[in-house]
């Protein structure tokens, strides 16, 4: 016998027997909400547009002040890239509008933002601000992919240096001030050593540094941010360096750092990406980040090819986050299928397979709820959420919050595309308790009421979103109804 029926029967034949979840020969409602396909924004995972990449001029500089991406699929941050010299012009004189003014365009949609400020740069002189050379921080002049040169048109500061790393240390401490633990910023990544903030130095100076220097910017960010998620480059790791565990990415992963992989499609060979075996040590338990190259450039050196390899990479990393690096548009139109299979997979994906209930139910008693959960995407639910149930009247007004705070989300397994385990709930509430003088705080009388589901906090606040029609515009997503009777009046 299936499954599914055989439970529908058992608990049919409880009610039955006259139990005091429900009525004699009562059915069961039972549901199959199937999943809408649509693309989904949640906490800790999705899209990220390069708004900054180094350069200001790209590539949301083309983007009109009212224009926020509403039409991307799954977008769900903005990442600002951007040079330390912008933000601290002279000691101590910090100008934080260069972030905070994109910021706000997304933060006023529900978005967040995410940043990199980095010491080294291909394109400037002074990443690192010139006043921190003067102030005697020890540095090179160099040509980009030529190495160390005494009239090298760009500067790069000796990352161990122990002014820069005290100037370096103050501007932390300001911009975690302002920005640590904001509830609107997704993660912040470890930018500070190495060209463009990946961690290497090999188009630049081409030095080598130990790893007590890598593990020196990993501790400043940590003593200064201890509560916004941080995030180093695979670059950390050095040149032709493989494999699932390697020293600096095992001490990040002791800091509760994650991995961001900058390496996607950047090359035209088979080896689209070099370092999937790294994230498997980070995935189970923090969001892997992925940055793929310039879509314009890995395509025209043939890298991209038809993008599968992109979708490919969340599926080996078990990636939360993808970047978009080029101009938004122009990539989505290129590229609109690919984007719509990866949101199906990228971070998590919360579907309800089944649920029941019982259809009549007296007012004094409890209700039983089942449910089959599975997480369709490829990264845990890292935030965790609690799945409710909300009853509400014919005035759509709240009469019932009942939270199984002994399922959480974040338990659910990955697995591949359609193989994900399901998961079964089961949980009854008290369905109107009645307090000392009689007064009951929800359902205060007999009637049909609407069944909502959503996933959420302890309380039964809603936070994610789940790919299922019947929202009422707050994640809650209506299952169908019950009615609620009082047998006195039978």
């Amino acid at each position: 016998m299936n499954k599914k029926w055989q439970k529908v029967l058992i608990l049919s034949a409880i009610l039955a027997v006259g139990s005091s979840v429900g009525f004699a020969g009562e059915k069961l409602t039972v549901v199959h909400p199937e999943d809408t396909g649509q693309a989904l924004v949640n906490p800790g995972m999705g899209w990220g547009l390069h708004y900054y990449t180094n350069k200001p001029t790209k590539y949301g500089a083309k983007l009109s002040t009212t224009d926020t991406l509403d039409d991307f699929p799954g977008l769900s941050h903005i990442y600002l890239r951007i040079p330390w010299a912008y933000l601290e012009p002279a000691e101590g004189q910090f100008d934080w509008s260069v972030l905070d003014i994109p910021a706000q365009r997304w933060i006023d949609k529900g978005k967040k933002i995410a940043l990199r400020i980095t010491c080294s740069e291909s394109w400037m002189r002074y990443a690192t601000p010139e006043w921190v050379q003067k102030a005697g921080a020890k540095g090179y002049n160099y040509k980009f992919r030529k190495g160390i040169r005494p009239n090298g048109p760009l500067w790069e500061p000796d990352f161990k240096d122990p002014v820069f790393l005290a100037k370096l240390d103050n501007f932390l401490a300001a911009m975690a001030k302002r920005y640590d633990g904001s509830e609107d910023v997704a993660f912040i990544d470890i930018g500070s050593y190495g060209v463009w903030g990946e961690g290497h130095t090999l188009p630049t100076t081409k030095l080598k540094y130990d790893l007590d220097t890598r593990k020196t910017h990993i501790d400043l960010h940590c003593k200064n941010f201890k509560k916004t998620q941080l995030a180093i480059s695979d670059g950390f790791t050095g040149p032709n360096l493989h494999g699932s565990n390697l020293p600096i990415t095992d001490y990040a992963l002791s800091k509760g750092v994650t991995l961001r992989d900058d390496s996607i499609m950047t090359q035209g060979d088979n080896n689209p990406y070099i370092h999937p075996d790294l994230a498997q040590s980070f995935w189970p338990e923090l969001p892997v980040i992925l940055e793929s190259a310039h879509y314009g450039s890995s395509k025209s050196r043939g890298a991209w090819k038809d993008g599968s390899a992109y979708l490919k990479a969340v599926e080996d990393f078990h990636a939360s986050y993808a970047s978009i690096h080029w101009w938004p548009r122009e990539f989505l139109e290129a590229n609109r299928d690919l984007v719509r299979r990866m949101n199906l997979r990228l971070g998590y994906r919360l579907q309800l397979v089944e649920a029941s209930w019982p259809g009549k139910i007296d007012i004094d008693s409890k209700l039983v709820f089942s449910a089959k959960w599975r997480n369709a995407g490829v990264a845990p639910c890292l935030p965790g959420g609690y799945p409710a149930l909300t009853l509400k009247d014919s005035a759509g007004g709240i009469v019932g919050v009942f939270v199984d705070e002994d399922y959480d989300m974040r338990t659910l397994p990955v697995g591949k595309p359609g193989k994900a385990k399901i998961i079964d709930q089961q949980v009854d509430f008290v369905l109107a308790p009645k307090l000392l003088d009689g007064y009951r705080p929800g359902i205060q009388k007999a009637g049909t009421y609407e069944v909502y589901i959503s996933v959420g906090s302890p309380i039964g606040t809603p936070k994610i979103t789940l790919p299922l029609s019947g929202d009422d515009g707050h994640r809650r997503y209506k299952l169908g109804t019950v009615q609620v009777v009082s047998q006195q009046k039978q």
